[in-house]
């Protein structure tokens, strides 16, 4: 290919990505749809089998309650609406609740602050005898304030020095980067209360119970938070950043009711929680890090022969790790990380999807290319990552989707 067919490319991709000129966008567009009339996208899985959501749904003694946290980057109440309609509907729950209930976060030790928003959203099924509570908890607002220190960088007077496209970066970039910094300061204890306020509402009330319109605090020291444990199926979805608080909040928890709250303890002590993290960066935030305060001694804390059984902080917490190669900020989890870089007591199982939920296309010869954004914020919105989440592999509700476009590598110890 010429080098001026070359440039004559990269000015049409330029065009449609700025919407400059229809002609360029329809030609684009006419290109890349022809290449995505047959979804080649690879799904890759390796890992034992799991189940998915739906086995938690034939409860007849509690609920199904799932809280998803998001990643970096300011976000909204409401942002996982579409994902949630989505997964609602895999799962059969085909009603839901007219209004939504929301609670503003704060601290036990210090109620003027704001540490973001629970959004809680109530499915059934059609005969009403499933039910699943969706909580969406919104803590960017507790890193919204020390991010306006680079907000001078989006103003006018900065910004029209860029390239177009250089600012649209340079913009996602002063929103997503400060993030992870910001959680290794001062605010991580904020974001790690905020989670731990969401997982006690979480656990403590069922629908009718739960407050709307209020800032309000949540205690584990409630009975009703070690009776409801015992009896409701509980899982994490998580969004990049997302999944290293929901770690680091769960051995807060842990760390919190270690010496009290007995009936608690115990009840968290045999329950399974599964993780499903979407952009999984687990390898990359655990750079500067020190070592967990107990690591490599699975058996001796998750095997009921063990040792120190009776010390683990959960019975078995499985990581569903989704991973888009073409993702920049995603990662698979290698052999021996969990061993090594995750606290033991939480009895860790790991299953990596290797997923292309960007498209893959032919540049006009230019290489095979995929939108590094769409492979980080695309999780939530595909259909094979929803059915995966819903029913898992390996089970007789499995997916057909998953089945045939799929391949399973099954691990075994």
């Amino acid at each position: 290919m010429s080098l001026i067919f070359r440039i004559f490319f990269l000015v049409i991709v330029s065009m449609e990505m700025t919407s400059c000129a229809s002609f360029g966008k329809g030609m684009v567009e006419a290109y890349l749809e022809k290449q995505e009339s047959v979804d080649t996208r690879v799904c890759e899985i390796w890992g034992k089998p799991f189940s998915g959501l739906t086995p938690f749904l034939d409860n007849r003694k509690g609920k199904l309650k799932v809280l998803m946290v998001h990643g970096v980057g300011d976000h909204l109440p409401g942002y996982a609406t579409q994902f949630v309609e989505k997964l609602a509907n895999e799962l059969n729950l085909t009603a839901m609740s007219t209004q939504q209930k929301n609670i503003t976060l704060t601290s036990r030790l210090d109620n003027s602050k704001n540490l973001g928003n629970l959004r809680i959203v109530r499915f059934l099924n059609k005969s009403r005898t499933n039910e699943m509570l969706f909580y969406e908890l919104t803590w960017s607002a507790i890193t919204a304030k020390q991010k306006e220190v680079l907000a001078y960088d989006n103003s006018g007077e900065y910004s029209f020095r860029r390239a177009k496209m250089n600012d649209l970066m340079k913009k996602f970039s002063n929103d997503t980067g400060p993030d992870p910094i910001i959680y290794l300061g001062e605010s991580r204890e904020d974001i790690l209360v905020s989670f731990g306020q969401a997982f006690c509402w979480m656990t403590k009330s069922n629908w009718k119970e739960l407050p709307d319109g209020v800032k309000e605090t949540c205690s584990f020291n409630d009975d009703s938070a070690a009776v409801n444990m015992k009896v409701d199926q509980y899982a994490f979805i998580s969004h990049s950043l997302g999944s290293r608080i929901i770690i680091d909040g769960m051995q807060r928890i842990a760390s919190l009711v270690e010496h009290r709250d007995a009936d608690f303890r115990y009840a968290l002590q045999n329950k399974e929680i599964p993780i499903y993290m979407m952009s999984n960066q687990l390898p990359m935030l655990q750079l500067g890090r020190k070592l967990p305060e107990v690591n490599n001694q699975k058996a001796a804390y998750c095997q009921p022969d063990g040792e120190k059984y009776d010390q683990r902080m959960l019975a078995k917490t499985p990581i569903i790790a989704f991973s888009d190669p073409n993702d920049l900020l995603s990662y698979a989890i290698p052999t021996g990380f969990v061993e090594k870089y995750l606290d033991s007591r939480l009895c860790f199982d790991v299953t990596n999807i290797n997923i292309n939920v960007a498209t893959i296309f032919d540049a006009f010869g230019l290489g095979k290319m995929a939108n590094p954004l769409d492979a980080h914020i695309g999780y939530d919105t595909d259909d094979r990552v929803i059915a995966l989440i819903a029913k898992g592999i390996g089970n007789s509700n499995t997916a057909k989707m998953v089945n045939d476009r799929c391949r399973w590598v099954e691990t075994v110890d």
